[in-house]
């Protein structure tokens, strides 16, 4: 990284640009484009979410004030809210989902011998959705309910990192259980869900697969209990038995044997039951991995506070992903920056120093790591102060 270059130059540095023109290419993203890029889209998109802009109007104020800085931010035309507008209703939100899948690619492999809350060397998902309510009158195509139009964002977390390794966007009325179809299991990969993934035909499908699951039990659940296990009741576990579905549809759909495990949660006081297919590892330890699937509510709570993902620059479906995905790119590039330069601060730390630093020419790891550098009180000596 060039220590002569802006903050957000540095920043741009890490992006794999002719992987990005390789996605650009794959979608003709640049076809009969004269001056605004598809590279140049992402910079202004990547700098409306580092910034914290609210509109097209905002961008346009806020890059018409830089000037000629532009240029050194990869900027080479005037952007108005019409290119951009254009651009967002026009270009393939195909291009910056396939870069969103390189840069999960890298970020993966930078955060794999990320310590975790337990001690286990296996993969652990966290899958659930976040709803992001829209106007029904701007956005009829993302019906939810009679009056109320909403998208959801399906995630899959690695929690070793925090890093969202397949993610989907769609209307409020796909069924988060559908989501368990496009997944492609990986053998002795931990999957935490709740009880929104209970269907027992895609849960076998993760067995067969000889990947881990562990959810809820619903209220309604019909078994027949096999053998009970010795259980440490301080722990707060109240039983761990072996079961058999006896619904005459669900023994269909999943005819093994599954784990009941039921957990009494002293902070909440509140009884919860697990099922799982791993019958290896210890009552207490399920449990805990159910109580990490909290680790992808947050990251839907950090997003949403950080990110610009709740209103919008554009109405329709494309408009809607190309600033999603530009979303999620910008916070991968960032945990990719932190990982790669040892940064100790946190995500949030450095999405708000760079917030209000990125045109400054200072090298990236300093602005960063939060050094004190002594501040000079330079006055002149001949200056006569106005109150003496």
């Amino acid at each position: 990284m060039n220590a002569g270059s802006t903050i957000f130059a540095q920043l741009m540095d890490i992006v794999p640009w002719k992987r990005f023109e390789t996605c650009v290419t794959r979608y003709l993203g640049d076809y009969k484009v004269k001056e605004f890029s598809c590279a140049e889209h992402f910079r202004v998109m990547a700098f409306a979410q580092l910034t914290y802009r609210e509109s097209l109007r905002d961008i346009e104020a806020c890059l018409k004030a830089i000037g000629t800085r532009r240029y050194h931010m990869g900027i080479r035309c005037n952007v108005s809210r019409n290119n951009l507008s254009h651009a967002n209703e026009t270009r393939d939100w195909r291009i910056y989902a396939d870069f969103a899948q390189i840069l999960i690619a890298r970020a993966k492999a930078l955060y794999a011998n990320e310590p975790f809350a337990l001690e286990l060397a296996d993969t652990v998902y966290a899958l659930d959705s976040s709803t992001i309510d829209l106007c029904m009158n701007m956005f009829p195509w993302a019906r939810f309910r009679k009056t109320k139009s909403a998208i959801k964002v399906h995630t899959l977390l690695n929690l070793r990192g925090s890093i969202p390794e397949f993610i989907y966007i769609s209307d409020g009325k796909l069924h988060d259980v559908k989501i368990l179809d496009m997944l492609i299991p990986v053998p002795g990969a931990f999957y935490i869900m709740d009880r929104a993934y209970l269907d027992f035909r895609r849960l076998y499908i993760l067995h067969q697969e000889r990947a881990f699951f562990v959810t809820r039990a619903k209220s309604n659940l019909k078994s027949k209990r096999r053998y009970s296990h010795e259980v440490d009741k301080s722990t707060g576990i109240q039983c761990d038995q072996t079961i058999m579905l006896t619904t005459h549809a669900s023994a269909q759909h999943y005819p093994e044997p599954l784990r009941r495990i039921r957990f009494y949660d002293a902070e909440r006081q509140k009884r919860l039951v697990f099922l799982t297919n791993n019958f290896h590892l210890p009552s207490e330890i399920i449990a805990q991995l159910y109580k990490a699937r909290w680790g992808v509510e947050t990251f839907f709570r950090w997003i949403k506070n950080n990110l610009r993902i709740k209103s919008f620059y554009g109405t329709s479906p494309n408009a809607v992903k190309v600033q999603i995905w530009s979303a999620i790119s910008t916070y991968l590039l960032v945990a990719i920056l932190k990982k790669e330069l040892r940064i100790e601060q946190s995500l949030y730390t450095i999405l708000q120093i760079m917030s209000v630093s990125l045109l400054e020419k200072t090298p990236i790891y300093e602005a960063l790591s939060l050094k004190n550098i002594p501040v000079q009180n330079i006055q002149a000596s001949k200056q006569l102060s106005l109150f003496d």
